[in-house]
């Protein structure tokens, strides 16, 4: 029987258009604790770059808070992303969302030659260095060719964004909704969920597929 592995989530709010995509979050969790593993989900402490309401689309007149928001997908149990050590976790693992574009990094202002907030950047960083394996998935890979260059991953299929990722020095494989793309020198997993037309049944196995595939690693 394999030993339990610890994943460290990381979320960027709550809702696909300004925080973390709800059920690419949800369906990473439970791949977690479906493979028998446990995980710590995480987000910055940070305001949102602005708050979307998912019924119109439009703009809302207020603001809301990344680690607040998250805590709604994490059940209340969650931590800043300040406390996050690499030493404590054997894994790390993204969710997807627009609120990664806008709030984990500035790529959906500034495309290619986006920042990355300090805080993920370091627990990227450190995780790596470690040796210890990463997941992400639909946009958030852009998160690992911003910080770790020479990866490979995947983003699905859009033209652009796979443009973007090679112009940070990624490289990138085309794949379909519940594909995975395994960079076993990098270690790390990424699968494209909601960059496609996908249903909540080919987020479900892309997510279980990226979780099996970390294990392996």
């Amino acid at each position: 029987m394999k030993a339990t592995k610890k994943f460290a989530v990381i979320l960027a709010g709550c809702g696909h258009k300004d925080g973390a995509e709800i059920q690419e979050s949800v369906m990473t969790l439970y791949a977690i604790a479906k493979a028998g593993s446990t995980y710590q989900v995480f987000a910055p402490d940070v305001d949102q770059h602005h708050v979307i309401n998912h019924l119109t689309g439009e703009p809302a007149d207020e603001t809301r808070n990344v680690l607040v928001e998250s805590a709604r997908i994490a059940r209340g149990d969650i931590k800043s992303l300040s406390e996050f050590k690499s030493q404590d976790f054997d894994i790390l693992m993204f969710a997807g969302g627009f609120g990664v574009a806008k709030n984990l990094c500035t790529y959906a202002f500034d495309g290619s030659d986006c920042t990355v907030n300090p805080e993920v950047e370091k627990a990227v960083k450190s995780m790596h260095t470690a040796g210890k394996p990463i997941g992400a998935l639909c946009i958030s890979p852009v998160i690992l060719a911003k910080v770790l260059n020479h990866v490979t991953i995947t983003m699905g299929q859009d033209p652009s964004a796979i443009e973007n990722v090679k112009t940070m020095g990624a490289n990138h494989k085309t794949t379909n909704a519940r594909e995975i793309v395994i960079d076993e020198k990098n270690k790390v997993v990424t699968n494209p969920c909601y960059m496609l037309d996908s249903t909540i049944v080919d987020i479900a196995e892309g997510a279980i597929n990226t979780v099996n595939a970390l294990l392996e690693l």
